[in-house]
């Protein structure tokens, strides 16, 4: 089957929805608490795409029984989703600054039945794809035809929870269901690698029965291609191996595993403005 790739000026508007998504994201943790900057930042990308692009979603109706789900397993990285539900409207843009605040309906790690839009409570990480299992085994007892698509942290890998949904999914012939794992190679202190082997990773999915496609987690032509290539294939579940940066978007955080959950000085803050700003207006100018 041939695949059909974005239009350019499709294109342009996702990347510049995508540079708005890193100015909210660094904008609603501020400074001097702490956060998971390097997290939310490599995961961008491939939520813009999801809600911008992909999902079948309703904004105005987020409890929408037909929508497309999503489930963010890596739980910390949940600024990257609200920064998309909020750009969204399905709830005030305003409330970003309230991130992990007391009362807030945004708490630091993703609540069901708080936060409008939300579908799942995750964070203790390795449990987000068997929830995804659920929610498919549910949309085939109810007669929907929505898909679910998972983002598993590639640190989250090293729990095994993750591998006994990954069995579970191909078993019960779970077609609706897309796992994207978020590979940018860093956990909390160290590599991803680091403690136990991930590699070769394609090879480990493929061996329970998904069919593999790796790509560029911050191209979002690839991106965009590999969820319209996940969701047309109706023999077996698909995993895309996104290859990510931490941080992506910030040049200080990148790639650095001391920012995956701490705080930015204000100075370190407004740099990160500034660039991200920066990068915003460029991408704006693109489209005219």
């Amino acid at each position: 089957m041939s695949e059909k790739a974005i239009s350019q000026t499709d294109l342009a508007r996702l990347e510049c929805r995508a540079a708005e998504m890193r100015l909210h994201i660094v904008k609603m943790m501020g400074s001097n608490k702490a956060h998971h900057f390097g997290g939310s930042l490599s995961a961008t990308d491939l939520v813009c795409a999801l809600y911008f692009y992909k999902m079948k979603y309703n904004p105005q109706k987020p409890d929408w029984p037909e929508r497309d789900r999503f489930i963010m397993s890596k739980g910390h990285s949940v600024p990257a989703q609200y920064a998309a539900l909020a750009m969204l409207k399905v709830f005030p843009l305003e409330e970003l600054a309230t991130l992990k605040q007391l009362g807030s309906r945004l708490q630091g790690h993703p609540v069901m039945h708080c936060t409008p839009g939300v579908e799942g409570c995750t964070g203790s990480l390795g449990q987000g794809l068997s929830f995804a299992n659920g929610m498919a085994l549910a949309a085939r007892l109810q007669n929907y035809n929505y898909q679910v698509f998972c983002l598993i942290g590639d640190g989250e890998l090293h729990e095994g929870q993750v591998w006994e949904a990954a069995m579970t999914t191909p078993k019960h012939c779970l077609t609706n269901v897309t796992a994207i794992i978020d590979q940018n190679g860093l956990k909390a202190m160290d590599e991803s690698s680091c403690g136990k082997l991930l590699e070769p990773l394609s090879q480990r999915w493929a061996s329970f029965g998904w069919q593999v496609r790796e790509i560029d987690g911050h191209n979002l032509a690839q991106i965009c291609v590999a969820l319209d290539w996940a969701t047309a294939s109706p023999d077996s579940p698909c995993a895309i191996i996104a290859h990510t940066v931490k941080g992506k978007g910030v040049s200080f955080i990148e790639n650095k595993p001391g920012f995956h959950n701490a705080p930015i000085t204000p100075e370190q803050s407004r740099q990160a403005i500034a660039e991200l700003e920066a990068n915003l207006q460029t991408k704006r100018e693109a489209l005219q």
